[in-house]
């Protein structure tokens, strides 16, 4: 069975994945936040550009403020805030439920504050709950129509609910009020999803160019890298996140990122070093995936099951724990579990949001299930607009091979290649299988 990488939507928010799920900015007021990385601080909040271990540190001293003044509706709206960034980088959704009754506290205290307001959007974002994280960024933008965090989780939502035009003219607006690094980011992300990758690369440039603090630095070199990596530009996308380690050797994305350059180019050995110290750290279906695909590349089927059965595992945590998992589990079931079960989850999810990635899924797993001719008609979607992604192209170019489509299979097959040759291990090799014996020549 043909797979690719999964590319985990947990964290801030999807966007396949990784980048728009960008930084989260804490804080009470938006009238001038210190935003120094995923995490900054904001008046009263004694936060200061807070990432892994900093961000723990920060999230005691909150604690110990609101032991000592606990009717500060500030500190508990950024408490729950950086407990959203605490479950993403510790891929522990159970921490939700502990950011739902801060930001909860937060309003009893204040009713209708934008900080708890767009924390709330957070939440939701995090749990894939997109027209519940487009609801409270717009009611947090009504109190406060310049709330960073607000303005980037509304363009997030509408991306994710596949309302890309509307996404576009949020980011240009959150661009007009509160340029930074992650209206920035979630900018490029909309650029690149309308087929303008240069755009999107100087949108990127632009951010770095205004990054100062080491958390910042991380998150956009790490976002170039991916942008890189998606276009195959594997060095490029190895000096990226390279750069992003030295800024902070803690990011895990950048970790990740260079594994996945690393796997593309042949080197095996180093890529599953690093992706085993991501999946120690951070147990989400994105990196565990990816390692499992690498464990079965080299031969290594037992390791390789070991995890994808972890990603069950998660499925299974994060459902108990509010967060719609469908997307990431369709992929995983129809590659590498239950067919049926794969495709039960990306139909639910295809009901909730028509998007390029559910698309995607739905057509990967109707194929995987035999309905093929079905299946034509979502790649075709997931591959229509200007976003080229090479895992797109691949399902499209194996699934007109299945309905007998010879000359599109091929053109489809080659044009996951030219992309993004080692999208991945196992179906990079399976595309070029599949275009010799196409009589593609298998490149």
């Amino acid at each position: 069975m043909a797979r690719t990488f999964v590319r985990s939507t947990v964290a801030g928010v999807a966007l396949a994945l990784a980048l728009t799920s960008g930084a989260v900015v804490l804080g009470g007021s938006d009238d001038g936040p210190v935003r120094t990385g995923p995490v900054a601080a904001g008046p009263g909040a004694p936060l200061d550009g807070l990432r892994g271990g900093d961000l723990d540190r920060g999230v005691d001293a909150l604690r110990s403020r609101l032991r000592a003044q606990p009717t500060d509706f500030t500190s508990w709206a950024t408490l729950g805030t950086a407990y959203v960034e605490q479950a993403r980088t510790r891929g522990d959704p159970a921490l939700y439920g502990a950011a739902d009754r801060a930001l909860g506290r937060s309003l009893e205290l204040r009713p209708g504050n934008d900080a708890a307001l767009a924390g709330r959007a957070a939440v939701a974002a995090a749990r894939h709950d997109f027209p519940g994280a487009l609801r409270h960024a717009e009611a947090a933008l009504a109190e406060n129509p310049y709330s960073e965090r607000a303005l980037a989780t509304r363009v997030d939502a509408l991306v994710e609910l596949g309302r890309y035009d509307a996404a576009s003219r949020a980011a240009d607006e959150a661009d007009a009020r509160r340029p930074g690094v992650p209206v920035f980011t979630r900018y490029a992300y909309v650029r690149e999803l309308r087929g303008d990758v240069p755009a999107a690369r100087r949108v990127l440039e632009r951010a770095l160019d205004g990054a100062t603090a080491p958390g910042d630095v991380a998150y956009v070199t790490t976002a170039l890298g991916q942008l890189a990596w998606r276009q195959g530009e594997y060095g490029t996308a190895l000096r990226h996140c390279g750069a992003a380690l030295r800024a902070d050797a803690t990011y895990l994305p950048a970790l990740e990122c260079r594994a996945r350059a690393r796997a593309a180019r042949g080197e095996y050995a180093p890529a599953i070093a690093a992706l085993r110290e991501v999946v120690d750290r951070q147990p989400l279906p994105g990196p565990l995936l990816a390692l499992g695909e690498l464990y079965e590349a080299r031969g290594e089927p037992r390791r390789a099951e070991d995890q994808y059965r972890l990603v069950a595992a998660w499925a299974a945590l994060a459902r108990a724990n509010g967060v719609n998992p469908d997307l990431d589990t369709a992929l995983a079931s129809a590659d590498h579990g239950d067919k049926a079960a794969a495709l039960r989850a990306a139909r639910a999810e295809w009901t909730r949001r028509q998007t390029v990635h559910t698309a995607d899924a739905l057509g990967w797993a109707l194929h995987v299930n035999g309905r093929d001719e079905e299946a034509l008609r979502h790649a075709r979607r997931a591959t229509g607009p200007g976003f080229r992604e090479a895992s797109f192209l691949y399902h499209r170019g194996m699934i007109e091979r299945a309905v007998g489509d010879t000359a599109s299979a091929r053109r489809s097959l080659k044009a996951a290649l030219r992309l993004n040759p080692g999208f991945s291990p196992v179906g990079s090799r399976e595309a070029r299988e599949a275009l010799r014996a196409l009589g593609g020549g298998g490149s």
